[in-house]
């Protein structure tokens, strides 16, 4: 990944990255990288640089942003949500903010089915069991939990992670039932059931997957009058924010029954997740790994540096947010 451009761009890259993905992006510009934010802070530690990368746990808001140096012509996070980065006053400043869309579909799909599995069929009692030694041997009556095959999978946003969920969950013998602001074209829909309605949708699907992404009008969208709209019994998956899952509704709902189980890989005010998470057996959870392949990682590792080097050259970036 060589660039053969003279007048390479000085970046500066703020967060943890994989040994390959420093390596990528060594190879296009000339990099700094810091674990954390410093104690001086950006402004001082990016002066003279270029651009800004960030990771997703870093925020950027209003008065960094219109305080960063004039020699920043980009600002890029390492991530496909930007939420942590005030892009109203990003646009004040004229600086793109740079994402990296459409290239996280294939894993966070494969965890939305990890997640699935997991929760109907007992997985973190199963895990509990077997390495805390305490596994009695097979009888008839352990860990009963539910098939996936021929249950119905209702996916709240029908995106292209949604989307590639649905095709997964296809092979698993699921029905695909969605709810979206608007109707896909068919042959993206490729046999799912549209609802216009949330209720109409929660009230058929045995698996709710949420898949939606956040914002003020979506945050703690699963609350408890949506909860309350769910099939008797059904599962809840969460592979895209915490925040879209009002915590105490679902906590009640997975405690009473209502709820049957939950798969979860994201949870609001990451790392540090509702302590009662922890004591309900039938909640799955993964520490937000949906990404976290390394074929992922030097992707969006690929999609920054192809959208830095368009704006370097004076064109409009195909992952600008701004």
């Amino acid at each position: 990944m060589a660039d053969d451009s003279q007048d390479r761009w000085s970046i500066l890259a703020v967060g943890r990255f994989p040994e390959p993905v420093m390596a990528d992006l060594r190879a296009a510009f000339d990099m700094e990288f810091l674990d954390t934010v410093p104690p001086g802070g950006i402004i001082a530690a990016v002066a003279g640089r270029d651009a800004l990368i960030m990771s997703f746990g870093t925020e950027l808001r209003r008065n960094a942003i219109l305080a960063l140096p004039a020699s920043v012509k980009a600002i890029a996070t390492y991530s496909v949500g930007y939420e942590h980065i005030d892009v109203a006053a990003a646009r004040a400043r004229g600086l793109p903010v740079l994402n990296t869309p459409d290239v996280l579909t294939d894993a966070v799909a494969e965890i939305g089915l990890f997640l699935m599995l997991g929760a109907a069929r007992r997985g973190t009692e199963s895990i509990d069991l077997i390495r805390g030694r305490h596994w009695p041997g097979w009888n008839a009556t352990q860990l009963i939990g539910v098939e996936l095959v021929g249950k119905r999978l209702g996916i709240l946003g029908m995106g292209r992670i949604g989307r590639g969920i649905a095709r997964r969950a296809r092979a698993f013998g699921m029905d695909i039932h969605y709810h979206n602001r608007r109707q896909l074209a068919p042959a993206l829909e490729d046999g799912a059931v549209f609802h216009a309605e949330f209720a109409a949708m929660a009230g058929v699907a045995d698996v709710l997957m949420v898949a939606a992404h956040l914002s003020a009008e979506t945050r703690h969208y699963l609350d408890a009058d949506r909860i309350a709209l769910l099939k008797p019994g059904a599962i809840v998956c969460n592979v895209a924010r915490g925040d879209l899952i009002d915590d105490d509704a679902l906590i009640a709902a997975l405690g009473d029954g209502r709820v049957n189980a939950a798969g979860l890989d994201v949870f609001a005010d990451e790392p540090n997740i509702d302590p009662r998470y922890y004591d309900l057996p039938n909640v799955f959870m993964l520490p937000h790994i949906g990404s976290s392949t390394i074929e992922t990682r030097r992707r969006m590792a690929r999609a920054l540096i192809a959208g830095l080097r368009a704006v370097q050259a004076g064109a409009a970036p195909a992952n600008a947010v701004v």
